[in-house]
């Protein structure tokens, strides 16, 4: 690609995956709001609002650069969980997943002009369990505010506080960035 890709997102986990991998990308975002129809499936929710995204920039992008948008969820049974609202949430939150097994989901759109790439990856992850102690002081500390599930694999509860995962680690940081390299191949 002679030209970087648009990352229709914010997060700067994603950016720096995306540094990680090498990817020569720019960012443009549009606030979207993160809501989708009744009726869709769980793993159909996150590429919805990735797609979402991407449109919302579509306009202000020249039609031959690719773009790309993102969105991750948590699933705990079949309730999707999203990001929280405050400090009590985010407890309330983390102690639904302690001790248990839960889905992180994140949906991945490519865009270029009419073309589009979507697909969603999946990734099990498993909590100890933690004490409400533990999972207000993780709170309190790094402030998963703008984290869906209310944690970060990457800080203290993703490295103490998770028994283990099946599947791509970097899913549940943001963005499957293997899969989404070798996707952005099929646009050279």
């Amino acid at each position: 690609m002679t030209q970087p890709i648009v990352l229709a997102s914010g997060s700067p986990r994603r950016k720096q995956l995306l540094e990680w991998a090498e990817v020569d990308f720019e960012v443009l975002v549009k606030e979207t709001a993160e809501t989708y129809p009744p009726g869709l499936s769980v793993a159909e929710v996150p590429v919805h609002i990735a797609r979402n995204k991407a449109l919302a920039v579509k306009g202000q992008v020249d039609t031959n650069r690719v773009i790309l948008a993102a969105d991750t969820i948590v699933v705990l049974g079949d309730e999707i969980i999203g990001k929280p609202k405050d400090r009590e949430d985010a407890v309330n939150i983390l102690s639904k997943l302690s001790g248990q097994r839960h889905e992180v989901i994140t949906g991945v759109v490519l865009l270029r002009g009419e073309e589009e790439v979507a697909f969603f990856d999946r990734t099990s992850v498993w909590f100890h369990d933690l004490s409400r102690e533990e999972l207000q002081r993780y709170v309190d500390v790094y402030r998963p505010y703008d984290k869906a599930g209310a944690y970060a694999i990457q800080e203290w509860i993703g490295v103490v506080g998770i028994k283990g995962i099946e599947g791509d680690f970097y899913n549940v940081m943001g963005l499957p960035v293997s899969r989404v390299v070798r996707a952005l191949q099929s646009f050279s």
